[in-house]
């Protein structure tokens, strides 16, 4: 029958998503060609920002519980 690997058989469309990556990887290399091409910008609402999203998303999906909490990066005392 079918030569698919075990869990990679076929199963449909997926919603027209499936170019998006999945993993933070994928994202990395789309985000550096977009930089390459751009002067070493890649602009926000960008496939390659969208992709990077989406690969974070799915990286938090597949570890749930860790640590989650988004946002700026940083978190440290703020100075008054």
């Amino acid at each position: 029958m079918s030569s698919s690997p075990p869990g990679q058989g076929g199963g449909g469309g997926g919603g027209g998503k499936s170019s998006t990556p999945k993993t933070t990887e994928d994202a990395a290399r789309i985000q550096s060609a977009t930089a390459k091409a751009h002067g070493g910008q890649v602009e926000s609402g960008s496939f390659a920002s969208r992709a990077q999203s989406a690969a974070d998303r799915a990286a938090a999906a597949s570890h749930p519980g860790g640590g989650g909490g988004g946002g700026a990066r940083g978190g440290g005392a703020h100075k008054k």
